[in-house]
């Protein structure tokens, strides 16, 4: 029982240590205005905050988002396939990839896909 909380209070104490030294050792003795300054997609954070921005980053974005999650969600589903009923599976499968594909077919139509513009 003693060696446990030692062996315990020892790791806390090597951690403790690390943490003190990496904290110590990464601090940099030149700060240098131009890099603690923020960075804001390329704008200068000095000026206007009401300079036009084009929300085709924004829409390109969200449909990023969209798309890494639906892969997040359709990886999985060919891991249960052998643990779930084949006919609810192929169901629930084709209907979220349908959905998918109606999203994808109206973001195309209302030309966010398109950068020509």
């Amino acid at each position: 029982m003693f060696s446990i909380i030692f062996i315990a209070l020892l790791i806390l104490l090597i951690t403790t240590i690390v943490m003190i030294l990496a904290s110590i050792l990464s601090k940099k003795g030149l700060i240098d205005r131009e890099k603690s300054s923020p960075f804001e997609c390329g704008f200068d954070p000095k000026s206007s905050s009401r300079l036009p921005f084009s929300l085709r980053f924004f829409l390109i974005t969200i449909i990023f988002l969209i798309f890494d999650v639906e892969i997040a969600l359709i990886l999985p589903m060919i891991i249960i396939i052998k643990y779930s009923n084949i006919m609810i599976w192929t169901i629930t499968s084709i209907i979220f990839i349908l959905i998918l594909l109606i999203g994808l077919y109206h973001e195309w139509n209302q030309g966010m896909l398109n950068w020509s513009n």
